[in-house]
């Protein structure tokens, strides 16, 4: 299949030719990439050809060629599409590294996947004028469903991650707006059994108890909901739980005796914060002393001692910058206080940014979570979700006096991330789901984070001024002043139909979840 990709006065065709499908899902093989041949074309002003596509160049005199093709034609037809699409989301990189490496050749590889569906012109796949295709709701529903029954034999050796996997299903089928209550009794009887009276939880019966399923077991009680659920939660031995986990240099272990990294600083802080636990540490916490007698002693310095010369945060001082990391981070501070002054009070900022700003790549318009690595769908959310918290950091409060009412301006490509979230990340199989990118088969994880971010990416959010100040500091109520808007764009290149439900920015459930499950506790009133 041809069409033209119109510059300011050549053309280059895109000739995309029958590739070898080697999934169960919508994606395309791929070999190497001569750079050597691609410098020597550069010169001579002949664009690269790869296996699956060729790249033509045609002079302004030969404009008429195309337009000779019969306007009901599927070219014709590709073209008119095409004309819908930016340059920018259609053609190879304008800036391109020579050095040939594995990381270099697989990244050739993803962009000559990911063009076809970016196009709008794979096969079976109907977009609209913009090229895009619509969200495959019911069928991405019915594939969360069924994660949510019995699991094939394999998944036994995943059993650690059962929390999870109940909670991606859960999230993900809120977030396209079905309802999960009949799930409640099944939520119940699964988490009930693998509390630990030591406090938290473990990823499966007779585990040791672990900030991670602990975290996805909170945030699913609380999606399911109701006060049978939440009162499963032994909060006073969570409290406990969570002082001998805190350390003496304001960082969080996973488990006791366990690693220490930024998933435990986001984990506690959002378990603290939903479930209204004091904030005093237990005297018997070995971090406890008279000079550090909070679960926050330490805490926003530990997270900016995370942050990287590259920008990012990593898992803990000096390694390496990752996307998930740098959205924990910025998470953890945003329940400790308002955006606009926790951030840049620890955080180098405009460093940060630049960092974020450089995961997102073109033509994919994905992002990925660390440098020179590849797009994925999961980064949608992990990198994605950063830009909401720091979009705050940036424009400062909301009050009903004074409001940001430019909804239009972003600090990174929102089309671009949902081009390719829509375009490349749903697998138009039977299966359904969402994935990695066209070659992967989706699942639960990735069905997740990609709507996550396909909220964020439609929905605008903003954080509102406290009335009380010393209530805040006290009680952690920064988290709850978060209020979201339909986000404006011209031109809306999603169908209104595909839009889906807001997530909260900071806890990453639906919007008005985590401020009913904070209220629910607070007004028991201690233990």
């Amino acid at each position: 299949m041809t069409f033209p990709i119109k510059e300011r006065k050549r053309h280059h065709r895109v000739i995309f030719n029958k590739r070898k499908m080697n999934s169960n899902s919508s994606s395309a093989s791929s070999s190497n990439f001569d750079r050597a041949s691609y410098t020597e074309q550069q010169q001579t002003q002949v664009l690269p050809s790869r296996s699956g596509f060729v790249i033509e160049e045609v002079n302004s005199e030969n404009e008429a060629e195309f337009g000779s093709v019969a306007s009901g034609s599927p070219i014709a037809m590709a073209a008119a599409t095409e004309s819908m699409i930016p340059n920018l989301f259609t053609t190879l990189p304008p800036i391109r590294d020579f050095l040939d490496t594995g990381s270099s050749q697989i990244q050739d590889q993803t962009i000559q996947e990911c063009l076809p569906f970016l196009a709008g012109i794979e096969e079976d796949v109907k977009t609209n004028a913009y090229g895009v295709p619509n969200l495959d709701r019911k069928r991405h529903i019915h594939f969360l469903h069924k994660t949510l029954a019995r699991l094939p034999a394999g998944y036994v050796a995943a059993d650690a991650s059962r929390p999870w996997m109940f909670y991606w299903a859960l999230n993900g089928l809120r977030t396209m707006g079905e309802e999960i209550s009949d799930y409640r009794e099944r939520v119940i009887s699964t988490i009930s059994p693998i509390q630990n009276s030591t406090g938290g939880f473990g990823g499966g019966n007779g585990q040791a108890s672990h900030l991670a399923p602990t975290y996805a077991i909170i945030l699913s009680l609380a999606l399911v909901g109701g006060k049978e659920a939440l009162e499963v939660i032994d909060r006073k031995a969570m409290w406990k739980w969570l002082g001998a986990l805190k350390q003496k240099d304001g960082s969080f272990q996973m488990s006791v005796g366990g690693e220490v990294d930024m998933r435990g600083a986001y984990c506690a802080t959002v378990i603290i914060s939903l479930l209204d636990l004091p904030l005093e540490l237990p005297k018997d916490s070995s971090a406890w002393s008279p000079e550090h007698t909070s679960f926050l002693s330490g805490l926003p310095e530990w997270v900016a001692r995370c942050q990287t010369f590259e920008g990012g945060f990593s898992s803990r001082p000096d390694a390496e910058a990752h996307g998930a990391y740098a959205f924990c981070a910025l998470g953890c501070l945003c329940i400790i206080g308002d955006p606009h002054v926790v951030i840049p009070k620890y955080l180098d900022v405009p460093r940060l940014i630049s960092w974020l700003s450089a995961r997102q790549y073109a033509p994919e318009g994905g992002f990925s979570g660390r440098t020179n690595k590849l797009v994925d769908g999961c980064y949608s959310h992990w990198v994605g979700g950063c830009w909401p918290l720091l979009e705050a950091c940036l424009e400062g409060p909301s009050s009903p006096t004074t409001s940001n009412t430019n909804l239009s301006n972003s600090i990174y490509s929102r089309e671009g991330l949902i081009r390719y979230i829509l375009c490349c990340c749903q697998d138009q199989s039977k299966r359904g789901g969402l994935r990695d990118k066209p070659s992967h088969s989706s699942d639960s994880y990735h069905t997740c984070y990609v709507l996550a971010g396909l909220s964020s990416a439609q929905h605008k959010w903003r954080f509102n001024l406290s009335e009380s100040k010393s209530e805040q500091v006290e009680n952690l109520t920064s988290a709850y002043q978060w209020t979201s808007e339909v986000m404006t764009e011209e031109p809306q290149i999603f169908d209104e139909e595909d839009r889906v439900k807001t997530l909260h920015p900071v806890f990453v459930i639906p919007e008005g979840v985590a401020e009913e499950t904070r209220a629910y506790f607070a007004s028991k009133g201690g233990f």
